[in-house]
C-alpha cells in the first residue's frame, strides 16, 4: 500500500515538472526578450481617442465605423511631435488616402500665355475727324454736298457761303494790291516796303477766314470782287452730318459738316482688373463681327485709359484696325480676342491645388508616402487654370490638388493641438 502511494506521488510531481517546464516554453517563444526589436512601450501603446476619417471633429473613445463604412483613425498622444517637421504636417493611411481620392500633380517650369476676349464697340478715328464751322457770318448760298454718306477728297468744295466780311476783306486786298502797283518804286524804301507789308496783311486775313487759294489768284488777276466764296473739305472722308441748308444763316457757332476719314477705325473694349496685368500697348488684337461673317480682322492695342470705371469696374483700351474696303462701321459689336504677352519659363501648378484664405495662398507638398506638408506660396499670374508660383516652392515638388481641403482640417487639428502642447510646457 505504502509503495502504491510512494507511486502515485512520483508520478503526480513529474506530471506537475512537465507542465510547468511546457508551459515556460510557450511564454518564452511568445515573450519578447530585452533583446528584441520591439520594445515594451509599443506594446502597451494606446490610442487616445478615435477620429472620423472625413469630419476631424467628430471623435469615439473606441474603434468605430463613418456611415460610408471607413475605420476611424486612432490618434496617439505622441502624434505629431515630430521636432523635425514643419507644423500641421499630416500623416494619412494608404488605404484612407485612396479612399478620400488624394491627387498630385509636379510643379513645372513653363511658358505661361493668356488670351483676353471682351466685347468691343467700333467708333470713329477721333484723329481723323473734322467738324467745320465757318470762320465769319453769312448766308449759305448752295451747297455743293448736300447728302449724308457722301464720299469727299481734300480741297473738294462743299459749299458757297456769302459774308459781308469776306467782301470787305477782297475789297482790302484789291486796294492794297492796287497800291503796291503805285508805291513798289518809290525811292523811299519805307513807302515801298509799307505797301507790300499792306498786301501781304490783308492776302494774309482771306487765307485766315478759308478763302481758297485758287480764288485769292483770280481776285489778283481779275480784281473782281466775288459775292460767295467757296469753303472746301480740309480732309477726305465721308460725310456723317450737314448742319446748313441753303438760305441759312450762319455764325462761327454752327457746325456747318461732320466729316470722318473711315480707312482707320477706332474700337473700344473693357478690360477687368484681374486682366489688366496682361495687356500691354502693342498687344495684337483679332475682332470678328457678325455682320462680317467668316472674316477676321487683325488690329493692335494702343492705348491703355489711365481710370477704372467706378460701376462696372473695368479699364477701357483702345484698338486701332485699317478699314480700306469700309467694311468696319461705327458703332457696330464686335467680339475681341486680345493675345497677351507670355510669361516665359515660370513655375505654375493647377489653379486648383492652392487654398485661399484670407490673405494666405496655402498648398499641401508631397514630403513623402502618405505626409503632406503645408506651405504658403506667393502667387503671380493665372491662366487656363495654372497660376505662376513666385515664392514658396520649387521645380518637381508635388502639390496636392485634390481633397486638400479634408487635409487643410487635420493640418489645422494638428496645428491647434501642437499649440496647446506648447502653451501647456510653459
Amino acid at each position: 500500500m505504502s509503495k502504491l502511494i510512494l507511486i502515485s506521488v512520483s508520478s503526480l510531481l513529474i506530471g506537475l515538472g512537465l507542465g510547468f517546464g511546457i508551459a515556460f516554453r510557450v511564454i518564452d517563444i511568445w515573450l519578447p526578450d530585452a533583446t528584441s526589436d520591439v520594445s515594451q512601450t509599443e506594446l502597451v501603446k494606446k490610442p487616445l481617442f478615435y477620429r472620423h476619417p472625413m469630419d476631424p471633429s467628430v471623435t469615439s473613445p473606441v474603434p468605430a465605423k463613418g456611415s460610408m463604412g471607413m475605420d476611424y483613425i486612432a490618434v496617439y498622444a505622441d502624434d505629431g511631435d515630430k521636432p523635425k517637421e514643419t507644423v500641421g504636417t499630416v500623416t494619412i493611411d494608404p488605404v484612407v488616402e485612396q479612399n478620400i481620392g488624394v491627387r498630385s500633380v509636379e510643379a513645372i517650369c513653363q511658358n505661361l500665355s493668356r488670351h483676353i476676349r471682351a466685347v468691343g464697340r467700333v467708333a470713329y478715328n477721333e484723329e481723323r475727324m473734322v467738324h467745320l464751322h465757318p470762320k465769319t457770318e453769312g448766308w449759305i448760298e448752295s451747297l455743293h454736298i448736300n447728302k449724308t454718306g457722301q464720299k469727299v477728297v481734300k480741297n473738294e468744295p462743299l459749299l458757297s457761303i456769302y459774308s459781308p466780311q469776306l467782301v470787305t476783306s477782297q475789297q482790302e486786298y484789291i486796294l492794297a494790291l492796287n497800291n503796291l502797283k503805285v508805291l513798289k518804286d518809290s525811292p523811299i524804301a519805307e513807302i515801298s516796303q509799307g505797301a507790300a507789308d499792306l498786301v501781304s496783311s490783308a492776302k494774309r486775313r482771306l487765307t485766315l477766314l478759308d478763302v481758297p487759294e485758287h480764288q485769292m489768284k483770280r481776285l489778283e488777276q481779275g480784281q473782281q470782287i466775288k459775292k460767295t466764296v467757296h469753303i472746301h473739305s480740309p480732309k477726305p472722308g465721308i460725310v456723317m452730318k450737314i448742319g446748313v441748308r441753303e438760305g441759312e444763316y450762319v455764325t462761327p457757332a454752327t457746325e456747318m459738316y461732320m466729316i470722318a476719314d473711315l480707312s482707320t477705325i477706332w474700337v473700344y473694349a473693357d478690360i477687368y482688373e484681374y486682366e489688366l496685368p496682361w495687356v500691354k500697348e502693342g498687344d495684337v488684337v483679332d475682332m470678328k463681327l457678325v455682320g462680317v461673317p467668316g472674316k477676321v480682322f487683325q488690329g493692335k492695342l494702343t492705348y491703355i485709359y489711365p481710370y477704372v470705371d467706378a460701376k462696372t469696374r473695368t479699364t477701357k483700351v483702345r484698338l486701332v484696325f485699317d478699314n480700306a474696303d469700309l467694311l468696319l462701321k461705327p458703332d457696330m459689336f464686335a467680339e475681341l480676342t486680345i493675345k497677351a504677352d507670355k510669361r516665359v519659363n515660370v513655375l505654375v501648378i493647377p489653379a486648383e491645388a492652392v487654398i485661399r484664405s484670407g490673405t494666405r495662398n496655402q498648398v499641401f507638398v508631397v514630403k513623402g508616402k502618405g505626409k503632406f506638408e503645408p506651405r504658403l506660396v506667393e502667387l503671380g499670374l493665372s491662366s487656363e487654370g495654372l497660376v505662376e508660383v513666385l515664392q514658396g516652392l520649387k521645380h518637381g515638388e508635388k502639390v496636392v490638388t485634390s481633397a486638400q481641403f479634408l487635409i487643410d482640417s487635420e493640418s489645422k487639428l494638428l496645428e491647434a493641438t501642437a499649440k496647446i502642447r506648447e502653451i501647456d510646457k510653459k
